[in-house]
């Protein structure tokens, strides 16, 4: 194949690449394996990648890496179209299609590009201001602009089709290194010899960083690859960027497969991994900076660490009469990469007034102009000339065909900050470092501001003895220091260089950018001052400074330079802008994970599903498990009241597996529990169980259900299905916010424990013959008694508790012994007419006794609406007390419990009912909540929300179903319409 028109070179991953054909919006082109779309593009020719987000300029590949801000598209897949694909790291395969962003009908004619003309009359902030009059305009116009002028790219699905699975993984590990350079590869070979696990991950697509780019650190750099696959403590995970660092050592880090592990795992694209460490080393490099000066965004216009990056990697020239506007050695090292493939500079303009390196470009034959300034470029779609002037003040014009420009680097301390690090000025660099708490981790290389790749790699491995020594003790410590002192014995020599001089921006009459992928301009930035957006993070959000995909890596500190001048102040008093996760760009599906689909809402099923099943039930979803409705083929009123009327006349038995049950253990559990509850626990007897109920903080009611106290340090709380997981997030958070001295330890055990409910006045018959070790008589066994038993020869626990309102026990078995013992209590249930009851006819039992559940418990009631008010402990401190002592929670016409009949009792009632007097027809006093054909009692009943309810016992209201067009008479009665005394369930 001939060379493409930028490709000079054998590229270190593309050499003996395969063509690789792509298309670029509609236009096909040809690429190696091993390129990304960028380098695959910049070989080609192309300079004009996409357009800018407000004035929709024309902008070109900017970095080689995720910092990029300029090179976005959109690409076309069989799933539909993902926007906002970095062109700088997606790789190229055959068959790609990309497509650029933020403009219409074309990239090279856009119709918003005449926005540009208008900057003057749009600058940051204007929005603020223009879009507050007149009121009537937001929702009709301002709104609807706004919202189509939203974003970059465009999110397409195809309908029917599925994005590529991802999935989230959790990984443990003793020291996490992010970064794989010299610093990252030496830590983790000493690390590695003190017998520690180590994860090292790299974002990019090989080991090595900096080393990738310099040939004589390709020996050293294989030597280091080989040793960490041969230790057995040191994974090293390539594509896998940490996007976030947390509390505890967690960390979030994206793995991107390539196209033989998609293969290898089913079309997997991404993993979400999910690190859990004791030490982190963050070996995370540096950033090259942007120059604000005018026309600094213009195609062409690139850094040139990024130019040695294209050349290195690829054997892409970016350019081939490149002029560099820089202020630092270490950005001569493109220059000098690119005169050796045949490429010479049109010359330099150093900032500085001498430096070792410039005179080596002019041992060279390049023009190097110290103490120079570029003023601006000439070029709109692509550069065609800079313009400089020299230190003595003298204008000058080079033609090129790209500008390489270095304002020097900056520590990557994203992850340093979001584990706490403060950033402490460091003027010999011109940047900011992190100091990294030790019981945290360390910093080491370029990212705490040690340049030079043996001065890293030696920074590195001192970091990684530290740590070895603190996690395994100095005898440890000393292997880990003999691998240390062997990793400098090897390294090449950094060059001596000549040190850098910052300069953050060249004042002049164009637009000089700060930020180019939202079009902030350093003019913006002294705006924000004037407006007396003086902090840093409030001219960030005034200007959308650093909001951009690229969160402001290559200049957001210039930013901060810009605002430091305006305010006169020194850049080291301004800081810079809080990095917060996540550090680059994090696909929603990757969030996702396997949680798609049918994955989202999983259907858990209990223990004995297969013979519900077989027993012919209909089942539903509750939370997410599917418990029996009623065991039919269709749910019928008829199906659903013989159920029920076998347990009111003899005995039923229902699987309440789907029951929350959280296991409370600890010296503190019972005063843990005080604290959670309303009222009282630490007053149960052991082998008792007690109902109670949870408040929000709000003190509206969350949650019911039965604790039992099983031992004197342990508890066992049931909670309602809906709400298993809530009430296991709830006192989670109030054990580690509110209740951080306490010793208690919570465990879900909802999975272990199968759990049944035999109710009906025969129900202590039926036990009697499948329970063995235990009296159930009242006196030996009394209602809400709670303990251990042996269940037909399985070891299990026993409550006598009633949902249903008749003589009831509750049974949980291990799950693996459920189908034995439901098997036993259904024999031993048969000469007493035992049938299964599904949860329709639970729901028709506790109507009837007035129990509540999610249809009252609607996050909207306090535990006066409901009548618990008694409940509630006069002492002690519990969650939601202070809020559920206000006025408007006891007012006389809250909405309240109340039970609802029918004055004609064949008239039924339907859930949803609003309740109104009839002298007011169309003001709604409240509404029926729940509502059955009663067993025992003549017709319909129904329990209902209604305002001062507990006052209207004994009146008539109007039922209204303006949907169904009925309108009925109904009589106001107490919830508890069936056995107010409790007879039954003390029998």
């Amino acid at each position: 194949m001939s060379a493409a028109p930028g490709r000079v070179a054998a590229g270190l991953l593309t050499a003996g690449g395969r063509a690789v054909t792509f298309r670029f919006d509609g236009r096909s082109f040809r690429g190696l394996e091993g390129d990304t779309l960028a380098s695959a593009l910049l070989a080609s020719g192309e300079r004009l990648i996409g357009r800018s987000f407000k004035y929709h300029r024309p902008r070109g590949v900017f970095t080689a890496g995720p910092e990029e801000p300029c090179a976005l598209v959109d690409v076309m897949t069989a799933c539909g179209r993902e926007p906002n694909q970095l062109a700088t790291t997606l790789m190229l395969h055959e068959g790609l299609e990309a497509v650029s962003q933020n403009r219409w009908p074309s990239l090279a004619f856009d119709v918003a590009g005449a926005l540009d003309r208008l900057w003057r009359f749009v600058p940051a902030g204007f929005y603020y201001k223009t879009f507050m009059s007149p009121g009537w305009a937001w929702e009709r116009l301002y709104e609807p602009l706004i919202r189509r002028a939203a974003g970059l790219g465009v999110l397409a699905p195809v309908v029917g089709a599925h994005a590529e699975p991802a999935e989230t993984v959790h990984e443990h590990t003793d020291v996490l290194i992010v970064g794989a350079g010299a610093a990252g590869l030496a830590a983790a070979a000493v690390i590695g010899a003190s017998g520690l696990r180590v994860l090292l991950a790299e974002q990019d697509v090989a080991l090595g960083a900096g080393t990738l780019l310099d040939a004589r650190w390709q020996a050293w750099r294989e030597r280091r690859r080989a040793g960490l696959a041969r230790g057995p403590g040191v994974r090293c995970l390539e594509q896998t960027t940490v996007l976030g660092a947390y509390g505890h050592g967690v960390f979030a880090a994206l793995e991107v497969l390539g196209a033989a592990e998609r293969a290898a795992f089913g079309g997997l694209r991404e993993r979400l991994r999910v690190i859990r460490a004791q030490r982190v080393l963050l070996a995370t490099g540096s950033i090259e900076r942007l120059i604000a000066f005018q026309g600094n965004d213009v195609p062409g216009v690139m850094l040139a660490g990024a130019a040695l990056a294209y050349l290195r990697r690829y054997g892409v020239a970016v350019g081939r009469r490149p002029v560099f506007f820089i202020n630092n050695d270490e950005a001569y090292e493109a220059l000098f990469a690119l005169a050796a493939a045949g490429i010479t500079a049109a010359g330099v303009a150093d900032v500085r007034p001498a430096s070792r390196a410039a005179e080596r470009a002019r041992e060279l034959g390049v023009e190097v102009l110290c103490g120079a300034r570029v003023t601006a470029v000439h070029g709109r779609r692509a550069l065609r000339a800079v313009q400089i002037v020299t230190g003595e003040g003298v204008q000058r014009e080079l033609a090129a065909d790209c500008l390489l420009i270095s304002g020097g680097f900056t520590p990557a301390a994203s992850l340093a900050t979001q584990l706490g690090a403060p950033l402490a000025w460091q003027e010999s660099i011109g940047a900011f470092v992190p100091q990294l708490a030790g019981a945290v981790g360390r910093v080491a290389g370029a990212a705490r501001g040690v340049f030079g790749l043996a001065a890293a790699a030696r920074d590195g491995a001192l970091a990684g003895q530290v740590i070895a020594a603190e996690l395994c003790g100095q005898e440890v410590a000393a292997v880990a220091a003999a691998a240390a002192e062997a990793e400098g014995a090897e390294l090449p020599a950094d060059a001596v260089t000549t040190p850098m001089s910052p300069l953050w921006e060249v004042r002049g009459r164009g637009r000089a950018f700060v930020d180019l992928q939202n079009d902030v301009t350093s003019a913006d930035v002294r705006l924000a001052h004037r407006e007396g957006y003086e902090h840093v993070e409030h001219m960030k959000r005034f200007t959308t400074h650093t909001m951009a995909t690229d969160q402001g890596r290559i200049g957001g500190l210039l930013g901060s330079a810009v605002l430091a001048e305006a305010r006169g102040l020194p850049l080291s008093q301004i800081g810079q802008v809080k990095a917060r996760p996540y550090v680059q760009p994090l696909p929603f599906a990757a969030l996702a994970g396997g949680e798609v689909r049918e994955h989202y809402r999983p259907k858990r099923r209990v223990p004995l599903h297969d013979w519900h099943e077989r027993a012919g039930a209909t089942f539903v979803p509750t939370g997410l498990w599917l418990r029996p409705l009623v065991y039919a083929r269709a749910s019928s009123w008829e199906a659903v009241l013989g159920e029920a009327r076998t347990v009111r006349r003899a005995v039923g038995i229902t699987d309440v597996s789907t029951l929350g049950k959280i296991d409370v253990r600890g010296k503190d559990a019972a005063r843990f529990l005080d604290f959670i509850y309303a009222n009282t626990f630490s007053s149960l007897p052991i082998g008792r169980a007690r109902y109670g109920i949870m408040l929000r903080e709000d003190g509206m009611v969350f949650d019911d259900g039965t604790t039992s106290r099983l031992g004197p340090e342990h508890f066992l709380v049931t909670t309602t299905t809906a709400n298993s997981s809530a009430v296991l997030e709830h006192l989670e958070f109030q054990l580690q916010a509110n209740s951080r001295g306490l010793d208690v330890l919570l465990t879900d055990v909802g999975d272990q424990w199968a759990q049944f409910a035999v109710a009906g006045p025969r129900s202590r018959e039926v036990l009697s013959a499948v329970v063995g070790g235990r009296e159930l008589s009242n006196a030996a066994f009394p209602f809400m008694a709670a303990g251990e038993a042996t269940i037909a020869g399985v070891d299990g626990r026993l409550f006598r508790i009633s949902f249903s309102g008749e003589l009831a026990y509750e049974l949980a078995v291990p799950a693996s012994a459920a189908q034995q013992v439901w098997s036993a209590v259904l024999a031993a249930g048969t000469p007493c007419g035992i049938s299964p009851y599904g949860l329709d006819a639970l729901n028709t039992l506790r109507i009837e006794k007035g129990h509540v559940t999610g249809a009252e418990l609607n996050g909207n009631t306090s535990a006066a609406d409901l009548g618990f008010a008694r409940m509630l402990k006069p002492q002690g401190d519990f969650v939601g007390r202070v809020l559920s002592q206000r006025a408007a929670l006891e007012a006389a016409d809250r909405l309240q419990l109340v039970g609802v009949r029918p004055a004609v009792r064949t008239r039924r009632l339907r859930n949803g009912m609003q309740l109104v007097a009839p002298e007011a027809p169309t003001a709604s006093l409240g509404y029926i909540t729940s509502s059955t054909p009663s067993v025992e009692l003549e017709g319909w009943m129904g329990l209902a929300l209604l305002a001062g309810g507990r006052a209207r016992i004994g009146t008539r209201l109007t039922a209204v179903s303006p949907l169904h067009e009925e309108r009925l008479e109904v009589e106001i009665v107490s919830p508890h319409m069936l056995d107010p005394e409790n007879a039954r369930v003390r029998a």
